[in-house]
């Protein structure tokens, strides 16, 4: 489907707040890219995704999710090798890749976020507590990235299939983080799209008591 028809079919729905400049560039537009052109990505606007993205909820306020940008061509020589081999080319063409991981001691800062409540530090020392916290949490997270990629006006390549604990020795040995998504960030390169594909209707994925 051309995004011409895709844009006919889908239309902009009016009840919503976000205008359809706004609805299409984050939602009905957008799409993950498997390709990249070489127009690179500042420092700066990968600094403006993180403190937009910052502000999506989470359990207790406790934020788990952690940010590794992977910029400079050593770098992502680093993180290309521990990619699944149908991934290597589009990170290999992406000029900046964010690779997301959970701080698994998210608690210790629960003191400063979460002031009101500063004893929940010490409720969750526990690992065995702590880890389906920060599994959902960061997931979660992860989801306000890629919205983040693109209200930027980038396009996003989130991709799980590469060698969590391969990249987690490479870039996060002797620290609290562990790896759960790479996304790759750019402009869109040449025949960046698959076909785009269908999503459940209304009627199939929702009840209403």
């Amino acid at each position: 489907m051309s995004v011409d028809t895709h844009r006919a079919a889908i239309g902009a729905d009016p009840r919503l707040a976000l205008d359809a400049d706004a609805q299409a560039l984050l939602f009905t537009e957008a799409r993950t890219a498997n390709s990249f052109s070489s127009e690179p990505v500042d420092d700066a606007t990968l600094r403006s995704i993180w403190e937009l993205t910052k502000w999506g909820p989470t359990g207790a306020n406790t934020n788990p999710l952690r940010v590794l940008y992977v910029r400079t061509d050593e770098a992502k020589q680093r993180l290309i090798g521990h990619m699944n081999e149908g991934n290597r080319d589009k990170t290999a063409s992406a000029p900046a890749v964010a690779v997301l991981a959970a701080d698994t001691r998210f608690h210790d800062l629960i003191p400063t976020l979460l002031p009101f409540r500063p004893e929940l530090k010490d409720a969750l020392e526990e690992e065995s507590v702590r880890e389906p916290l920060w599994q959902f949490g960061s997931a979660m997270q992860a989801g306000y990235f890629i919205l983040g990629v693109r209200a930027a006006g980038l396009v996003a390549g989130p991709m799980a299939g590469f060698d969590k604990e391969g990249v987690d020795r490479e870039f996060f040995a002797g620290s609290t983080w562990c790896s759960i998504l790479a996304v790759n960030i750019g402009h869109p390169g040449a025949d960046p799209w698959f076909d785009r594909l269908p999503r459940p209707d209304f009627d199939t994925a929702v009840q209403m008591l």
